[in-house]
């Protein structure tokens, strides 16, 4: 499972851009986007995350409202 984006606590500050070593972030409309084909599920991006917008778990995505 590659890393997902919880939009409701990303504030587009680009840490997690720079912090991919796949480049596999991007930033579209003010808000980083994951290409899960890209993404080498090597939590970095999670580690440089003030606020917590980045996760790899499931349960977390449907706890803040995501599926």
């Amino acid at each position: 499972m590659s890393a997902y984006i919880l939009e409701k606590l990303c504030l587009g500050c680009q840490r997690c851009v720079r912090a991919c070593p796949q480049d596999a972030i991007q930033m579209v409309a003010h808000m980083a986007n994951v290409n899960p084909e890209q993404c080498i599920e090597c939590e970095e991006c999670v580690e440089v995350c003030m606020q917590g917008a980045i996760t790899f778990r499931e349960d977390e995505r449907r706890d803040i409202g995501y599926g």
